[in-house]
């Protein structure tokens, strides 16, 4: 990120488009709330899930900020589906341990995952990335030899195997997947997985974690070019 003139950079990456927060704790509204607005995104507020459907039929949003624990998530399932031209993008807060369990309550789409406590940083970042690439493929898969990651969803399976992904686990793994053949420097997976680059060995630890996983029980499908990326 540049330094210099925020106010005046910043307003300009939303482009004052429209997005729904959900979330029954009104600190936590109110934190991504005065996070988003200074970023040039307008913020609307639900603390239900029936009020999510409400707000969602009145007008459009660009996104959703969705509180996984949010009351009402079943009605918002089952009463508050939207028409299929009408899906937006996702991003859901949850605490590590229930990120296996999220349902899809507003049908297919695009979705991303960010722990709580959530980071400002995470979050303008995943809005970022979102928005970006919301106008694409929606509810689809990604796959690669007999990998499968489901968008919709936030999981992924290698053959009939389930892989435990953490959020950033599940961001690189999509990241690979989108770049077929492609190269990717640890700069760039900084960006896409936290939202700028992280010293240290943060990137080569979460690309082993990750290989981990994939490559437990098959050939390799993530491979490593020294002195490039992944």
């Amino acid at each position: 990120m540049d330094g210099g003139s925020l106010p005046t950079l910043v307003p300009a990456r939303g482009r004052g488009r429209r997005l729904l927060v959900a979330a029954a704790d009104r600190d936590v509204v109110e934190l991504l709330a005065s996070t988003l607005e200074p970023a040039g995104y307008r913020a609307g507020a639900a603390a239900a899930g029936a009020e999510v459907a409400r707000r969602l039929a009145e007008r459009r949003y660009a996104l959703v900020v969705l509180d996984a624990e949010l009351p009402g998530l079943d009605e918002l399932a089952q009463g508050g589906r939207l028409e299929p031209a009408y899906r937006p993008p996702v991003l859901l807060p949850a605490a590590r341990e229930s990120l296996a369990g999220l349902v899809p309550a507003l049908g297919a789409g695009e979705r991303d995952c960010v722990t709580k406590p959530v980071r400002i940083a995470e979050v303008l970042a995943r809005v970022k990335v979102l928005l970006r690439d919301g106008g694409g493929r929606r509810g689809g898969t990604l796959d690669h030899a007999d990998l499968v990651l489901d968008d919709g969803t936030c999981r992924a399976r290698r053959g009939a195997r389930a892989l435990d992904l953490r959020p950033a686990d599940y961001r690189l793994l999509r990241h690979l997947l989108v770049s077929p053949g492609k190269v990717l420097s640890k700069e760039q997976i900084g960006r896409y997985v936290w939202g700028g680059f992280r010293g240290d060995n943060a990137v080569e630890q979460l690309a082993s974690r990750l290989r981990r996983k994939v490559d437990r029980d098959g050939p390799a499908l993530i491979h490593t070019r020294r002195g490039f990326g992944y």
